[in-house]
């Protein structure tokens, strides 16, 4: 994908918030039916996002410096609208709080750059530690190949094993071991935090803290 055409979809994105944003409020309101469609909604638009970032990885080497910081600033912009949208329906519902509080902190760890692995990020927001394990046993048989370099290979198990971490799944005592000799200062710290703050209403009080620290 070129840089014009993401910045096609992210004109794109502006205009699915203007449209979509009130009819999100609306239905947070009502039943299971009207919550069930919110989420898939909310997941179509994390998917978009997340695309977009992947595709602007994929595309670097097409871009100057300037093109390619600029486009991700504008993402990470858009993420933080989400960011603010989510805090906005959940405020108040706790059926909803526990519904996309996984949801909320995946895009927290991606505005704060914890984590920058798009497809990471997309299976710790639906909340699906099973893929999350397949992409990892993927990766130690992409590393023994040789298809993986080691350096990727250790910042995406990183963020993997810390999104099974946040999922509530255990790890094994040598991947406790590979977190802690390999997490990142940011990562570390996202991790404190979120784990300090809990699950439920707290979490909420994370996106605040994420969104200021990527606009430093």
């Amino acid at each position: 994908m070129t840089v014009l055409a993401i910045s096609a979809v992210s004109k794109e994105t502006h205009h699915f918030y203007s449209i979509l944003g009130g009819a999100m409020i609306k239905m947070a309101s009502r039943g299971k039916t009207e919550t069930s469609k919110l989420k898939q909604n909310l997941e179509e638009q994390l998917d978009r996002l997340m695309q977009q970032l992947q595709d602007l990885e994929e595309c670097r080497e097409e871009l100057d410096a300037d093109e390619y910081e600029e486009t991700k600033k504008e993402t990470l912009e858009q993420l933080s609208e989400f960011n603010d949208s989510l805090k906005k329906i959940m405020s108040g519902n706790m059926t909803l709080v526990d519904e996309l509080s996984g949801m909320q902190l995946a895009i927290q760890a991606a505005i704060s750059q914890a984590f920058k692995t798009p497809e990471v990020i997309r299976l710790f927001a639906k909340k699906q530690p099973g893929q999350l394990r397949t992409r990892l046993a993927e990766m130690d048989r992409d590393l023994m190949v040789g298809k993986l370099e080691r350096e990727l290979y250790t910042q995406r198990k990183v963020e993997i094993l810390t999104a099974l971490r946040k999922l509530g799944e255990k790890l094994t005592e040598d991947d406790e071991t590979f977190l802690s000799a390999n997490a990142s200062a940011v990562l570390s710290q996202f991790e404190k935090v979120s784990t300090e703050l809990g699950s439920g209403d707290k979490v909420l009080a994370l996106a605040g803290f994420d969104v200021e620290k990527a606009k430093k």
